[in-house]
């Protein structure tokens, strides 16, 4: 969904959007949805993703072309993990909007995913354009696909495997 803000005008990012936000993750299959304050030509694409914590989010990486992605936490816990070319987690950061974490930057290039920790996570994405559906993203042959029977477990998996590293 795009939100229409009159042109030159601010655009706030504030509590109404994030309900919205919600209320369509709420809503959806993929248990996670994107506003969007961008125009997919823009070069810069910039929206609110709202996840819940059973929203599987396949890794992926960004790389035709490169693209550096920015997750802000706006509400609720998320943690962004960084993967090795076979599926070990290198890094993670815990997000949460008072911290210690609010934020963090994706390099282009690295296999990444997100997790929503809680109910209602609200996270401001920004990341390199335009868009495009048959470049955007690259997803990993060691993950399974979207909706498929092993991405719930897959999913699981993944949070226990990294549930030791933060705390709650």
């Amino acid at each position: 969904m795009k939100l229409d803000f009159p042109p030159g005008m601010l655009r706030p990012i504030g509590r109404n959007q994030m309900d919205e936000a919600r209320a369509l993750a709420l809503d959806s299959p993929r248990r996670r949805a994107i506003v969007r304050y961008h125009d997919h030509a823009e070069a810069v694409q910039r929206m609110m993703n709202a996840l819940e914590p059973d929203s599987y989010v396949r890794p992926h990486r960004h790389c035709d072309p490169d693209k550096v992605e920015v997750f802000v936490a706006l509400a609720g816990r998320a943690l962004v993990l960084l993967f090795d070319d076979h599926a070990a987690v290198r890094d993670y950061v815990l997000l949460a909007p008072h911290g210690p974490q609010t934020g963090v930057e994706i390099p282009a290039r690295a296999w990444h995913s997100v997790i929503a920790l809680d109910p209602g996570t609200v996270l401001y994405e920004i990341i390199e354009g335009a868009f495009s559906p048959a470049t955007h993203k690259t997803y990993a042959s060691w993950a399974p696909a979207e909706g498929s029977p092993e991405a719930s477990a897959f999913h699981d998996a993944l949070l226990m495997r990294v549930k030791s590293m933060f705390p709650g």
